[in-house]
């Protein structure tokens, strides 16, 4: 399995395994269905949010390492 990085696009972490929106949602991306998730890079959807986007990167490795 592929390594998350902060410069990759939201749809594509949700296409690699559908079991990470969870970690999208407990830090406020709902929409993830919505045209931002198919063009903003994690980095910049974190940035937007407010959110730790290397904590974020790091959670999401976690459970794909882990799955």
């Amino acid at each position: 399995m592929s390594k998350v990085t902060k410069d990759m696009i939201i749809a594509d972490v949700l296409r690699m395994d559908p079991g990470t929106a969870p970690f999208f949602l407990e830090i406020g991306m709902h929409c993830l269905g919505c045209p931002s998730a198919s063009g903003e890079t994690l980095e910049q959807a974190c940035a937007v949010h407010g959110a730790d986007c290397d904590a974020l990167v790091a959670k999401l490795n976690e459970y794909l390492e882990n799955k």
